[in-house]
């Protein structure tokens, strides 16, 4: 890791805390302390860092305080939680309000260097993975934004209702991979929706409509037969 990457770390024992931060500086990382959970919500919120090492037992707010903070201002930033606390149910409690890991006390240097390059690499993958979600398809003259959910078509914009446009993008965030009707709705409608697979075709045939055109050869939404639909380039 780079020195770019900052871990905060949130611990009221100095000699844990200096520790960390020592061998976590030698290691390339920036890193930050604070002692009290106040403290740490507060240079949370001053400078998000990358990662944020966090203890339960803190004075003013203990540790399941401080995470229920953090995630509940939308962050996604990794915890790893910190506590000589070891019972099932206070691992099962930090896990269930956000974290990435928990580590029992005592613990080893190099373990939690694993840890924490592990969960850091996750956490780059899954963030890799959501900005290529949001990325706009572009094929041809026709352009999606999901971000925005907006659609064009030679620069004019395609109205679509919001139903349509989820199953447009279900198709188009996976190009030429063939879905089921069955894919298709549940994706879009979720695994209890009890609608008739007709509907899937109905949609298709709309969106062929405004998107397509020749609705009756279309280039973009495919039907794939005894399977479902693909969206072709």
């Amino acid at each position: 890791m780079n020195d770019r990457t900052h871990i905060l770390i949130i611990e009221d024992d100095e000699s844990i805390s200096l520790g960390l931060k020592l061998n976590l500086e030698a290691e390339g990382f920036s890193v930050t302390t604070v002692s009290d959970g106040d403290a740490g919500l507060e240079e949370f919120r001053t400078r998000e860092p990358d990662l944020v090492i966090l203890d339960i037992m803190l004075p003013k707010q203990n540790g399941f305080e401080v995470i229920q903070g953090i995630r509940s201002s939308g962050s996604r930033v990794p915890v790893i939680m910190l506590s000589a606390l070891g019972t099932e149910t206070d691992k099962v409690m930090g896990l269930n309000l956000g974290a990435e890991d928990y580590i029992t006390k005592p613990f080893g240097l190099a373990e939690l260097l694993a840890r924490i390059n592990a969960v850091l690499r996750r956490s780059r993958e899954s963030n890799e993975a959501r900005a290529a979600a949001e990325r706009p398809v572009r094929v041809g003259d026709l352009v999606i934004d999901p971000k925005k959910r907006e659609v064009t078509r030679g620069g004019t914009p395609v109205e679509l209702t919001a139903t349509e446009f989820d199953v447009l993008w279900c198709l188009a965030a996976n190009p030429g991979t063939a879905l089921s009707r069955e894919d298709i709705q549940t994706r879009v409608w979720g695994p209890k929706h009890h609608g008739t697979l007709r509907t899937i075709d109905n949609f298709v045939l709309q969106l062929r409509s405004k998107l397509e055109p020749d609705p009756t050869n279309p280039t973009h939404l495919l039907t794939v037969r005894g399977v479902g639909y693909r969206f072709g380039s």
